[in-house]
């Protein structure tokens, strides 16, 4: 955004109407961190992680939204001023369609994601043998899933090193994120 290098611990800004994540320097990342700054066209990534181990409301938005995989992520996009649904492929970010009232249920169902952050923090629900964990994170986290599934898979399943690099991003939100009640 200006002519400042940026290292290898930056920031990251969302431009709102195109979707892309923008590496800042300090002095940038700042600029937009309050909701409006910038004509509301840009706004600063936060830096929260949060983790409900347990998430009962997966199941059903699983079978709502008819999502064939075991891990999306949901945000509210301000721009279309609606929830949406992506779940990481080969190919990329799929959108999957929510049905109406799913954000709303899902967040009245977990109070500690109910504070999150239109366009830049997500819900990340991953589906584990015995039900479905949540994690409200940056949405560049989202994005970093996306390229490693993207970077990694092979074949129909995946293959070993994707398996493998997909439960280590997890292993590691775990570690990082503050545990919080289960939804």
């Amino acid at each position: 955004m200006c002519a400042e290098p940026v290292g290898a611990e930056h920031g990251h800004v969302i431009d709102l109407e195109s979707r892309t994540i923008l590496c800042t320097c300090r002095g940038c990342y700042l600029l937009f961190t309050h909701r409006g700054a910038g004509g509301k066209r840009h706004r600063a990534v936060p830096d929260r992680f949060r983790h409900a181990p347990r998430f009962g409301p997966g199941t059903a938005l699983w079978e709502s939204a008819g999502i064939p995989v075991k891990t999306a992520f949901l945000f509210r996009n301000s721009v279309q001023e609606r929830p949406v649904a992506f779940y990481p492929s080969p190919a990329g970010a799929t959108e999957s369609l929510l049905p109406l009232g799913t954000w709303d249920e899902l967040l009245a169902d977990t109070p500690a994601f109910a504070d999150i952050a239109d366009d830049v923090e997500a819900l990340l629900l991953n589906r584990l043998d015995l039900g479905f964990e949540c994690f409200l994170v940056p949405i560049d986290v989202c994005y970093e899933l996306v390229g490693l599934v993207r970077s990694t898979w092979r074949g129909f399943d995946g293959g070993t090193e994707a398996h493998e690099a997909i439960d280590g991003f997890f292993a590691r939100l775990r570690e990082r994120s503050e545990v919080v009640a289960d939804g």
